[in-house]
């Protein structure tokens, strides 16, 4: 008899278990949202709502991250908080000191170059620019490695 029981409570014991991993793979609304960062983003066309019903996973509930892109709202990159007014590959930048966008989207600086006011310059030996945007050298001083009259 006492085997019986045990046999019985095991049986118990794995439909129960059977059940409850059953439960966490039925797709209901009803259940917490985590956030998943790395979903596939979807971006949004004119006019149409955010929809957080898409799913990726089978165990857990995961939001798709709509997104905004400057190529479907023009008027997103001119606001406060952009990076930057121009709009280049469906992201806000500035053509005036992006490395990656310097002067016209697509124009990249070379490694050892930065972007000031729209043009690549090697800071380290440009006298209008030296070590920085726009820090020019005194008149008869030269830019070396960054800084104006180095070996003065």
């Amino acid at each position: 008899m006492a085997m019986n029981s045990s046999k019985i409570m095991l049986t118990l014991l794995v439909l129960t278990m059977s059940i409850a991993i059953f439960l966490s793979t039925v797709d209901d609304e009803s259940h917490v949202n985590i956030k998943n960062d790395n979903a596939n983003e979807h971006v949004l066309q004119e006019g149409e709502e955010p929809s957080f019903l898409a799913r990726r996973g089978r165990f857990l509930a995961q939001q798709v991250k709509a997104v905004r892109t400057c190529e479907v709202y023009p008027k997103l990159c001119p606001n406060k908080n952009s990076p930057g007014p121009n709009c280049c590959n469906k992201q806000c930048v500035n053509l005036m000191t992006n490395k990656l966008n310097c002067g016209k989207c697509g124009k990249k600086c070379n490694y050892f170059e930065i972007c000031c006011q729209g043009k690549c310059v090697i800071p380290s030996s440009d006298e209008r620019n030296c070590g920085q945007c726009n820090k020019k050298c005194s008149k008869g001083s030269s830019c070396e490695y960054g800084l104006c009259s180095y070996a003065n």
